[in-house]
């Protein structure tokens, strides 16, 4: 009996654990019925949008492939030549615990390693992992030769050098990356990723960032995530006009800079034959704050004249889902007057609010302008002497684009605008006393223009190309700050 127990139980286990045939074909469906479940709900489920992080991947798809989404791979861009848009692609070899008795350093990688090439002209369905292969479809950040990132598709594989595989490649869209898949988000640019270029002397920079990281001579005072630019210089004097005829402007622009971008994948048509978006959206946005002083006259200008003081560039790379998008964010903050030199003016303002412009696109409606402002001002001091006008504003040009393409152009012009007026009469009659009389009035405005366009590069998304600029249109506001009577 103990035998025969002991054998039973040895049947009962062996049928019960055991890899035979009927429980193995029991499970494997349900196993790629919960997988192909999983996949789908991953499909829905929208990429998330962030910052990247320092050591960003390089993003590979290949769209001939069934299920050819893109994802993360261990290729980089080693350098790119953008006249002939030849790029040597190498493959990052992990580091690895050297052999017992080995003389290499613990940690130490030996270096990449070339991606093991097909044969020029083979379609990519047969590439095995690790290879580059015609039609891949790559999304880089920024790399040498390469400093707004690159977005290609190999059409060609030309062999190997000591650095890599060299690529023959050509420009491609979005949509061959994100594909049907979705994204949305907001990300703020570091402040202290902007290159500074002062094109006026007495121009300073400052920002605070994370972790009370601040640098500039205003750097403790800015808000987390701003980046201000002070400022104090002349106006120019038109050739000719009076010594008296001359003005300063003096204050700072702050900003915290932010990109708007989404994506909607399921579309139809585009311009390259893919399935194409459903939706898109590229701009920017941001809190703004200046304060700022215009005192002296201004000389007569037959137009407004504007002065750049500083340029400011960024490409800021956004994580959308396992794919870089590189963001090429330019900044040129100017200051502007116009008058008919008569007035002589001495005026204080702060202004704060924020900003939105760019492009959203739509089936059936294409391209449309975003641009919407909102700002409150203030002012500190008011003084206008004469009679006659002037219009000065503190503003800033913002251009932003995709991997090196400008997409969107925004000018934010808060300004100042004042006028006086005078009028004056004189009688005198036979035995009377002459007589003089004078009213006057003067008013001081402020307000905020916003203008720009979108441009023929937004087609990067994967939408229809336009065929000429799409204006944003005018958006003009102005209230009355003060004003006076004689």
């Amino acid at each position: 009996m103990p035998a025969l127990t002991a054998s039973a139980l040895l049947l009962v286990t062996g049928c019960s654990s055991g890899p035979g045939p009927s429980s193995g074909s029991g499970a494997a469906p349900a196993g790629r019925a919960e997988a192909s479940a999983a996949a789908a709900q991953d499909a829905d489920r929208p990429l998330a949008v962030a910052a990247a992080p320092a050591a960003t991947p390089t993003a590979l798809a290949r769209p001939d492939q069934t299920g050819g989404r893109a994802h993360r791979s261990t290729l980089k861009v080693s350098s790119y030549d953008r006249h002939t848009r030849r790029a040597v692609i190498s493959r990052v070899v992990k580091a690895t615990p050297p052999p017992s008795g080995s003389s290499t350093a613990p940690g130490v990688s030996t270096g990449p390693a070339s991606p093991t090439a097909t044969p020029s002209g083979t379609p990519s369905r047969s590439a095995e992992p690790g290879r580059i292969a015609v039609g891949d479809v790559i999304a880089s950040a920024p790399a040498p030769g390469a400093p707004d990132g690159l977005l290609a598709k190999v059409t060609e594989v030309i062999g190997e050098t000591g650095d890599g595989t060299e690529v023959q490649t050509a420009p491609t869209t979005l949509d061959t990356l994100l594909g049907g898949d979705k994204a949305k988000g907001t990300v703020p640019v570091d402040p202290s990723s902007f290159d500074v270029e002062r094109l006026l002397p007495d121009v300073k920079v400052s920002w605070t960032k994370t972790g009370n990281v601040h640098a500039g001579p205003e750097g403790a005072k800015v808000p987390l995530g701003s980046l201000r630019v002070d400022l104090r210089a002349d106006v120019p004097t038109p050739a000719g006009a009076p010594v008296s005829a001359d003005a300063s402007v003096a204050g700072y622009v702050q900003v915290a800079p932010e990109v708007d971008f989404s994506y909607g994948g399921g579309g139809s048509g585009s311009a390259n034959g893919q399935a194409g978006p459903a939706s898109a959206h590229l701009g920017v946005s941001g809190n703004w704050s200046s304060q700022w002083s215009l005192k002296g006259r201004a000389g007569v200008f037959a137009k407004p004249v504007r002065v750049p003081f500083a340029k400011l560039h960024a490409d800021p790379v956004l994580q959308v889902g396992p794919i870089p998008v590189v963001v090429n964010l330019d900044l040129t903050c100017y200051f502007q007057i116009s008058g008919d030199g008569s007035v002589t003016v001495a005026v204080e303002q702060d202004l704060k609010g924020d900003f939105k412009a760019g492009g959203t696109f739509a089936p059936g409606k294409g391209w449309t302008p975003v641009n919407e402002s909102t700002m409150t001002s203030t002012p500190v001091r008011t003084s206008l002497t004469a009679a006659g006008n002037v219009k000065a504003a503190l503003g800033a040009q913002a251009t932003v684009g995709l991997y090196g393409a400008v997409g969107v152009t925004a000018d934010l012009a808060p300004y100042l605008r004042g006028e006086a007026s005078i009028a004056a009469s004189a009688a005198a009659g036979p035995g009377a006393r002459p007589t003089a009389t004078a009213a006057g009035s003067w008013a001081l405005y402020g307000g905020v223009d916003l203008t720009g366009a979108l441009q023929l590069q937004l087609s990067v998304f994967g939408t229809p190309v336009f065929q000429h600029t799409i204006p944003l249109g005018a958006l003009h506001r102005e209230w009355r700050l003060a004003g006076g009577s004689v």
